[in-house]
């Protein structure tokens, strides 16, 4: 995990500098890791259900909907 091999503390230098050596999953968590600073961070159940989530979707891509028809389907079923 990123956790393993990168430090809790790196400069955003050294977070670019170190990008092309990450994984797929490792700059994922890193894209959730920023995204979250502004966010309340997740229980952890939600993080165990974010990352089922995310291997069953690697596991099956086509189990899921593009985010459009997904906007599509909430405007119909809650139109404004």
């Amino acid at each position: 995990m990123m956790e393993d091999r990168y430090g809790a503390f790196m400069s955003f230098a050294e977070v670019l500098e170190e990008l092309p050596a990450m994984t797929f999953e490792q700059r994922q968590l890193l894209i959730r890791r920023a995204v979250e600073l502004d966010d309340v961070p997740l229980s952890q159940e939600g993080e165990d259900l974010v990352e089922r989530r995310l291997a069953a979707y690697h596991a099956d891509p086509d189990s899921s909907l593009p985010v459009a028809e997904v906007k599509a389907r909430l405007g119909a079923r809650f139109p404004k």
